[in-house]
């Protein structure tokens, strides 16, 4: 029997946290620098503010939660510093217990999906419990997602509709079937 086959997957090791924990709730840590406490902005700088104010909110949750959910682009606007932050974050969380999502909503074509998928869910730096990801490229954007979250026990949240106002311009349009565009993806 080969070692992926025989890993927890992601989805029953979430079935068993939420169980444990008797909680759906998923905590976002989708951090603004200007919205960190004061007293945390004047001892830390930039992303070492932003860590320890993850540290503090995973601290409070982690017996309670079986999941945090890390808003990528917040951290990439900081830049290296910023994603820094979120792979320590990010391993913070599991020292704790939680299961992560690296919400990075990527994609691409080929190679770079691939390379995408790598390092968020494979051997890559960041190496999340989960990542999500667009289908608006077609199936081979998401593809190497799933192949790689099927042999590392990981798992993939597709965007299918989202909660932004202009998101019926286009998910919400009705195709010839009758069926709206949100509900084929």
């Amino acid at each position: 029997m080969l070692y992926f086959e025989c890993m927890k997957h992601f989805t029953d090791r979430l079935i068993e946290a939420i169980q444990k924990k008797k909680s759906i709730v998923c905590i976002g840590l989708d951090p603004q620098l200007d919205r960190i406490p004061a007293f945390l902005r004047k001892k830390f700088s930039g992303a070492d503010a932003i860590f320890e104010f993850n540290k503090g909110i995973i601290d409070a949750v982690y017996d309670l939660v079986p999941i945090v959910k890390l808003q990528i682009a917040f951290y990439e606007l900081l830049g290296s510093k910023g994603v820094e932050a979120f792979e320590k974050t990010l391993r913070y969380a599991e020292s704790k217990g939680l299961l992560t999502i690296a919400d990075a909503k990527r994609n691409d074509v080929g190679h770079t999906a691939e390379a995408y998928a790598e390092a968020f869910l494979g051997s890559g730096v960041f190496n999340a419990d989960s990542v999500t990801v667009t289908p608006y490229l077609g199936w081979d954007s998401v593809k190497p997602f799933v192949e790689v979250a099927r042999k590392q026990g990981k798992g993939v949240f597709v965007l299918v509709k989202t909660s932004n106002q202009s998101s019926v311009d286009l998910q919400d349009l009705e195709m010839k079937d009758g069926n709206r565009v949100f509900e084929i993806m």
